[in-house]
């Protein structure tokens, strides 16, 4: 609907497999695709090149009843295809950030093949990240399982903008002195910033749980905004496209929005196409960024209706 030259949306799309929408305000693309398959990628990109990639594949790891795993061997061949694919369309200077697990009960499967796999590939690693989570798998045996991985990987000569590693985390430590032009110097005078670098252990990012406004009910793969938001701020600039073929619960797409970028994603799953769109019209309509404590999802079917999920009307919507 135009109103004032404004576009307004106010139904949700409606997915099936095949099925593309695009956003007629920001111009990002939500796909009900196949990631392994070639022709469903460049259905989704229409011979454009992404700045970025973010991915965020199955762990292959049983985590509950919708996600089960494989044999090694399958995931793999799997994995070569999306990874081929994500690489044909991203641009000759560009980045990809690959999110990965590591079963410890499984040989630390499926990275250290990934990583092998990853060598034989046009991209170069830049470095291995970790992120840690707030809350992780207790056991009484074993340290416990906080860390998550992630993969930082090349084409070409991508930029990276340095701010946007900057936490908010104020720097602390005084007293390391150095002489500069005939000057003594503290290092907070030299410093960029009065706040901390986060170097390639996150531990400043805040694990989503179900009291955090971000929170989608029932996404268990789900990454926090602020994580989105460093990797899309410092490997791209505002205008250029983005890609997340994992889409599941549009957290790549959201923070698109909010940082200015165009966003292309899928999910083969008509839900989570679903939310994902939802989520993008829900904060558009709310400022919310998520549905909080509200049970939005199980076993991977929506619980809700599409009012509950846009939220409820404002004055601007009877217009």
């Amino acid at each position: 609907m135009l109103k004032d030259g404004k576009i307004k949306i106010k139904t949700i799309p409606s997915f099936e497999y095949g099925v593309i929408w695009e956003d007629p305000i920001s111009g990002h693309r939500v796909g009900c695709l196949d990631v392994s398959k070639k022709e469903d990628v460049k259905k989704l990109m229409q011979n454009e090149k992404a700045i970025l990639a973010v991915q965020d594949p199955p762990y292959n790891v049983d985590i509950n009843d919708e996600f089960g795993n494989l044999p090694l061997d399958q995931y793999m061949n799997w994995s070569n295809k999306w990874v081929d694919n994500t690489i044909n369309i991203l641009d000759k200077n560009s980045s990809l950030y690959i999110w990965l697990g590591a079963d410890i009960k499984k040989g630390l499967q499926p990275l250290p093949d990934f990583i092998i796999m990853m060598r034989n590939k046009p991209v170069s690693i830049r470095n291995f990240i970790t992120m840690r989570n707030q809350r992780g798998y207790g056991t009484q045996k074993n340290w416990m399982a906080i860390r998550q991985e992630l993969l930082y990987y090349i084409k070409g000569e991508p930029i990276f903008n340095v701010q946007a590693e900057y936490t908010d985390i104020p720097k602390k430590t005084k007293g390391y002195y150095k002489e500069v032009n005939g000057k003594i110097t503290e290092n907070f005078e030299r410093s960029k910033s009065l706040t901390i670098r986060a170097g390639n252990v996150w531990h400043d990012i805040q694990q989503v749980f179900y009291l955090m406004h971000e929170n989608i009910e029932g996404c268990f793969a789900q990454k926090p905004l602020k994580s989105a938001k460093r990797i899309i701020e410092a490997s791209s600039n505002k205008g250029d496209v983005i890609v997340d073929f994992f889409g599941h619960s549009g957290s790549s797409l959201l923070q698109a929005e909010l940082s200015k970028r165009k966003c292309y994603t899928m999910d083969i799953d008509p839900n989570y196409c679903k939310i994902m769109a939802a989520r993008l019209l829900h904060f558009r309509r709310s400022g919310e960024k998520g549905w909080g404590r509200n049970k939005i999802l199980k076993d991977g079917k929506i619980l809700v209706n599409d009012e509950q999920l846009l939220g409820a009307p404002t004055l601007l919507d009877l217009i």
